[in-house]
């Protein structure tokens, strides 16, 4: 099985009055996983469906390898097509289900046989073949869903949130073994889905989607550590936002104004398309939780904002700590540790320090709330 590339050209999808896709172009590559990750209303299920063929594009084009398939049906676009609820028939055997795609291809009888029972094997599902959906977990049935996507050898695979019905421990364990399958194969995947997580755990690229457009595209290390807009840096992990004043540009960097009294240098680059920057301007300040350490109040030095402790959660893996910073309205300040990284000392009401790498901090035009 070999993957085939997808070409989106200025694709647009309006329903009456309703722009649910506007002007998104995007090439995925043969092979390559990629997610397109967005909240509720942001257009990416539509995009997919277009992709599919079971949602027509007002304006644009769409490719599959070298052919135009914008207005080709759905069952002639050689794609596989995984959704959340499975879509199995109930009345048919498991065996049943997944020789379904061959059947409707006329396939001869003992090459439907040798071939369902190799996607069944793919799925580790290969002595359950004679059982109905029924009698089958939910993972279990996503999994038959999956073999019956690829039975028939599709070079592109489109998954709808495929995973969304199931409890978190089966939905990480199920991300490792699609994944897994998919480098494997080689199929070109198109995935969507509104868990930033999962997106961030299978994907070659993603694309982040804000009403109906793609807002960035990039690795999952390249949004996550260059988010081009508040709404991606907000979207892909934890982020913390301060409103902040721009004092003016020193040798040892930006430097910015929290809480009214605080200054902070912040040696990064700009974020996103360079905008002018002038004493006084208002900015928006982000910074991940990993990125912010406490120390006892008075010890922080450089680079550091009086607070105090509101809350201290632990995970096992790691510990959040709230803290308030002073003088500064607003949602406490989320702070992240490792286990080997010891904050277990301060609790509640402690008096601190918070420290912020200068190096970590982006800056982004406009004002926002504190959070």
């Amino acid at each position: 099985m070999k993957g085939e590339s997808v070409a989106v050209r200025r694709l647009v999808k309006r329903y009456g009055s309703v722009t649910a896709v506007e002007n998104v172009s995007v090439d995925v590559k043969p092979g390559e996983f990629l997610s397109l990750l967005g909240p509720s209303g942001s257009g990416k299920t539509t995009l997919l469906m277009m992709i599919a063929g079971f949602e027509l594009p007002t304006e644009g084009f769409i490719e599959v390898g070298p052919m135009e398939v914008t207005h080709v049906a759905p069952n002639r676009r050689n794609v596989g097509m995984v959704f959340q609820k499975y879509a199995l028939f109930p009345h048919m055997t498991v065996n049943d289900n997944v020789a379904f795609p061959l059947r409707m291809r006329k396939v001869e009888r003992a090459q439907m046989q040798r071939r369902v029972r190799e996607a069944l094997t793919m799925v580790q599902l290969e002595d359950y073949g004679s059982r109905m959906p029924s009698q089958l977990s939910g993972g279990q049935q996503q999994r038959v869903a999956l073999a019956r996507a690829l039975v028939f050898e599709p070079p592109v695979l489109l998954m709808d949130e495929p995973l969304g019905a199931l409890d978190k421990k089966l939905r990480e364990q199920l991300q490792i073994e699609i994944k897994t399958l998919q480098q494997r194969l080689g199929v070109t995947v198109i995935y969507v889905t509104h868990d930033q997580e999962e997106a961030l755990t299978m994907s070659d690229r993603i694309a982040v989607m804000d009403k109906g457009r793609i807002a960035q595209i990039g690795s999952p290390t390249s949004l996550y550590s260059e988010p081009a807009s508040p709404f991606v840096a907000d979207f892909i992990g934890k982020m913390n936002f301060l409103s902040v004043e721009y004092l003016g540009s020193e040798k040892t960097g930006h430097q910015i104004r929290v809480a009214g009294t605080s200054q902070l240098s912040v040696t990064r680059p700009l974020n996103g398309h360079a905008f002018e920057l002038s004493p006084g301007m208002s900015l928006r300040a982000a910074i991940r939780p990993e990125n912010i350490s406490l120390t006892s109040r008075g010890t922080g030095g450089a680079n550091a904002v009086p607070g105090t402790v509101d809350t201290s959660i632990y995970l096992g893996t790691h510990q959040i700590l709230l803290v308030n910073i002073d003088g500064r309205s607003g949602a406490p300040l989320h702070i992240h540790a490792s286990a080997g990284r010891d904050l277990s000392t301060f609790t509640r009401g402690d008096a601190v320090d918070v420290l912020f790498q200068a190096g970590a901090i982006h800056l982004f035009p406009g004002k926002g709330g504190d959070r």
